[in-house]
């Protein structure tokens, strides 16, 4: 069986730990507790669990934005755990995020046309500025939003063309990895519907691996091959969407279950061609 593309191993991470001002050392908090998780190439894999369970902790650990106190990271058949942040620079192209609030995470003083050029002139990913505009443009018809937007800025633009921008913005620097976190939870019904349809279609166009963070289970169940359930910053159950959904083992998957409903999902959904409209 092939290597994982990303993996994590035994993964545990605490807040808050360090030297007292007069002496002795504070515990700190530890919010994972030995997590285990792996992802194949071109695989989707759902994180729920409770607010405070340790999801975004866990996703930002395995991007390697927060360090961990114990456990190894894999990516792509290498040890990245202990990585300077000069050797995980180059990395940083291949394993991108999109964020929960896309207003936070855009530049407020930057037009969509930087926000979207500047990353491609970093990684040289193009020549020149003319031709990561052009990326650029090509990419926003892609994720169906015209040209015109790259002279906006990020206030002129709706919720839903913010997170476009946000999945254009990590779309464009061809990723291997993606990690999106509650990327839907602020947007309404038919909003989120085609944003999950877009990824799902740049998902099974670029090959990405993905890893959606969501305590929206019916959102999990649509997107994701597999699903991890975090309670206390432990995995209490693991395995494919339709076996833990149908047949929970852990009380505390049965728990989210019976708490948050699961509504039934449009087959056609998932079963669209590649670009057809939402």
């Amino acid at each position: 069986m092939s290597e994982p593309l990303l993996s994590a191993t035994g993964i545990k991470v605490t807040y808050g730990a360090g030297a007292r001002l007069f002496g002795g050392r504070k515990p700190g908090n530890t919010v994972l507790h030995g997590v285990d998780v792996e992802i194949a190439a071109g695989e989707t894999i759902g994180i729920v669990g409770e607010s405070g369970s340790g999801k975004t902790t866990l996703g930002r650990a395995l991007l390697r934005l927060v360090d961990v106190e114990d456990g190894r990271i894999r990516f792509d058949g290498r040890d990245i755990t202990d990585l300077a942040d000069a050797e995980m620079r180059p990395l940083r192209r291949r394993m991108q995020m999109i964020f929960q609030d896309p207003m936070a995470s855009l530049n407020p003083r930057h037009s969509i046309g930087r926000i979207l050029t500047e990353p491609l002139m970093l990684h040289g990913l193009a020549g020149t500025r003319e031709e990561a505009r052009s990326q650029a443009a090509a990419m926003l018809q892609r994720v169906s939003l015209p040209a015109e937007l790259l002279q906006r800025s990020p206030h002129e633009l709706s919720g839903g063309q913010r997170q476009r921008i946000g999945i254009a913005r990590a779309a464009l620097l061809k990723p291997d990895f993606v990690l999106a976190d509650e990327i839907v939870s602020g947007l309404d019904v038919s909003t989120q519907a085609q944003v999950l349809n877009l990824l799902k279609d740049l998902s099974r166009e670029m090959g990405l691996a993905m890893a959606f963070i969501s305590h929206d289970l019916s959102v999990i169940r649509a997107v994701c091959d597999r699903v991890y359930v975090l309670q206390f910053g432990r995995i209490v159950e693991h395995g494919p969407c339709a076996a833990v959904f149908d047949e929970p083992k852990s009380a505390y998957t049965r728990t989210l279950l019976d708490a948050i409903p699961l509504p039934e999902i449009d087959p056609g959904w998932l079963d669209r061609e590649p670009g057809e409209a939402a």
